[in-house]
């Protein structure tokens, strides 16, 4: 299968410069919804005018409705779909789980992209997203090589990869940072990128949480190889220079072109200390990296270069063509690609006085197309002798077939009217679940009707603890340890088990545990809510809303120091070593905040917030149907102290955030 060059556009210059450099499809938001809010993006005329620009040169659109959504946006969500699909849309990119089950169920006929940012990691997770409806899933970018050949070989969904661009450290859909600091939320398409600035795992200053950018465009044919079918670029805020050399660079590399020299534009035109490859290599040790002032002087030197590459039209389809001329009949001409054929019809010919009409003149008249996307690749005359036609009218037949090629007919689509879930307040007495992070953090007699340890802890503590299997997030090419060990657990009487992700509660769900539903899993609406058992809900969600999900038995974080970040790259190894760390890893931030890192035998690490979401006081506003604690690194006595404040509903001395409870995300 040709692989799909798949360029980021955030405004119609960029646009423009994809196409004509050579990319097949574009992906692009509308004014809402998307995970480049702060993108020029497009209403409906401009989307209308962009998708006729793109499908006149057979490149595809795909629209980004790749955030959370919230009860009282679904409707509004719907219609911006509605629109999309009336403009002739080639498919969406989605990441909320209840948009996807709305999209399928309201306009069955719709392509359904999962967006990176659903964190699917595992087979498992692939192929539920495949039952979901989607048809195709973008990768992780912290995924090696021989992790990707796996998905390919246990999945038949088709596989998007991105190729170049910014790379994140937080596992895509699994970073709050932003949010807990700014109300700025990634998963709102606000994140307002305060990795990039210092936060230090030796107190000096450094920038820790700043990687490199990706850039795997010399790996193609590896890519290739393993299955993938496009190649993604990541830069929807970036101009349209950057987008040309992109593009070019791909184009270059399928085509077995690519040189050094394409990878010092790329680099002179954006990035942070060079590129990396390092999650698809698998080799990590040298990632990290800052947008230096060398790096932004750089461009300048680039971008007027840049931009004759997409200054004029580009000749990308080739047209055959069909004249024909005889006595008695009206001329024709037949217009043909490999996705359309037009017709258009002049004037009678005349019987000629001094020169007839010849097949050559005829050839030359319509080989004329440029100044337009086609180049013509034959043309067959029929011609009867001694008849003659103006250049005019030949013209404005050659005319006529472009504007036909070029116009695209309104597209036709099943739709059901909208009906999704209503939002429902509730008025719960909570019960109390929780996770430790140790066994030996249990008090004998607690509250919680459920409790969970991860999935390392001993078998004598689960057995002792009656504690259920708390899943790991990013589980990295770990999906057979994780069964093994999921099929031991079950073995000494586990039964209960928190997942993190779709992957991880289909896997848990097949072996025979009874599955609940973790934070992570993003649930932001009723729609999803209803997708999973028991599920915690996002703690990006304000107090409100919460309650007012309407599905059966959801739960929030009561307490805890929520994680931040999940990352396959831990910061503190990178900057002093295990050895130094020893398991009791901080990140400093330039206001002197002390970031815990917890490591874990499974591939990733995490990245908790400093001080702990703390509700003691303020239960009674909690409606949903539990209420769950999050015990991380708190010692046995201080998790009987705060169970005391939640008994007695006392105020907490200690530092303490409410969290997004009462101030939400943008």
């Amino acid at each position: 299968m040709k692989l799909e060059i798949l360029a980021p556009c955030g405004s119609r210059e960029s646009v423009i410069a994809a196409v004509r450099c050579g990319a097949n499809a574009v992906y692009l938001g509308m004014k809402d919804f998307n995970a480049r809010r702060n993108a020029d993006n497009f209403d409906e005329e401009e989307l209308r005018e962009v998708i006729d620009y793109c499908h006149a040169r057979e490149v595809k659109v795909y629209i980004t409705v790749n955030t959370l959504i919230s009860d009282n946006e679904m409707k509004t969500a719907y219609k911006t779909v509605q629109t999309a699909m009336h403009c002739g849309a080639d498919g969406f990119i989605v990441q909320d789980l209840g948009l996807a089950k709305l999209i399928k169920k309201c306009f069955p006929s719709a392509r359904l992209h999962a967006s990176t940012q659903c964190s699917a990691v595992t087979p498992d997770g692939f192929n539920k997203l495949k039952e979901l409806g989607f048809c195709r899933a973008v990768l992780p970018r912290e995924m090696s090589l021989e992790e990707i050949k796996d998905i390919r070989s246990k999945t038949d969904i088709e596989l998007e990869i991105f190729v170049h661009g910014a790379l994140c450290m937080c596992v895509s859909g699994q970073c709050y940072l932003s949010s807990m600091l700014g109300q700025r939320s990634g998963n709102r398409g606000l994140c307002a990128q305060p990795c990039r600035l210092s936060f230090s795992a030796d107190n000096s200053g450094s920038f820790d949480l700043s990687l490199k950018d990706l850039s795997l465009i010399s790996k193609i044919n590896e890519i290739k190889e393993a299955g993938v079918i496009s190649l993604k670029i990541e830069g929807r805020m970036k101009r349209p220079e950057y987008v040309a050399a992109a593009v070019t660079a791909c184009k270059n590399a399928i085509n077995g072109n690519y040189l050094p020299e394409d990878e010092g534009i790329l680099k002179s035109v954006f990035s942070r200390s060079g590129f990396t490859d390092g999650y698809f290599t698998g080799k990590r040790q040298d990632m990290f990296g800052i947008r230096s002032k060398e790096d932004v002087v750089a461009a300048s030197s680039v971008l007027k270069d840049l931009s004759r590459l997409y200054e004029k039209e580009t000749t990308l389809i080739p047209i055959n063509l069909k004249f024909v001329c005889k006595k008695g009949e009206k001329i024709k001409l037949t217009a043909s690609t490999d996705k359309k054929t037009v017709f258009a019809e002049g004037a009678y010919p005349e019987e000629a006085i001094n020169k007839p009409l010849t097949e050559d003149r005829v050839k030359e008249r319509l080989s004329k197309f440029g100044g337009t996307q086609y180049f013509v690749n034959s043309i067959d005359v029929e011609l009867d002798e001694g008849l003659i036609a103006s250049a005019s009218e030949i013209n404005s037949l050659r005319r006529s077939v472009v504007e036909k090629l070029d116009c695209n007919e309104e597209t036709e689509f099943k739709q059901l009217p909208f009906d999704a879930v209503h939002s429902k307040e509730k008025h719960a007495v909570p019960y109390l679940t929780a996770r430790f992070l140790s066994a030996s953090q249990i008090p004998e007699n607690h509250p919680f009707k459920r409790i969970f340890l991860p999935v390392w802890a001993d078998n004598a503590d689960f057995i002792n603890s009656k504690a259920g299997v708390e899943i790991p997030r990013g589980l990295f090419g770990a999906e057979d340890k994780l069964k093994a060990r999921l099929r031991e657990l079950k073995d000494i009487g586990v039964e209960n088990a928190l997942c993190s992700d779709i992957g991880s509660y289909e896997s848990a769900k097949s072996l025979g545990f009874e599955v609940f539903g973790n934070f992570s899993l993003n649930i932001f609406n009723s729609e999803s809510a209803n997708m999973f058992n028991s599920p915690i809900l996002s703690f990006e969600l304000t107090l409100e809303q919460a309650n007012r999900i309407n599905a059966r038995d959801t739960g929030i974080i009561a307490y805890g120091k929520v994680p931040l970040m999940l990352t396959r790259n831990c910061p503190v190894k990178n900057r002093i070593g295990c050895d130094k760390c020893r398991k009791q890893g901080v990140l400093t931030d330039r206001k002197g905040y002390k970031f815990p890192v917890l490591c874990s035998s499974y591939p990733c690490v995490e990245i908790l917030n400093p001080n702990p979401i703390v509700m003691s006081d303020r239960m009674d506003e909690i409606k949903t149907d539990f209420a769950h604690f999050y015990f991380t690194n708190e010692t046995k006595e201080e998790i009987c102290s705060i169970i005391s404040l939640y008994k007695f509903n006392k105020f907490c001395e200690n530092n303490y955030t409410r969290g997004l409870y009462y101030r939400g995300v943008k």
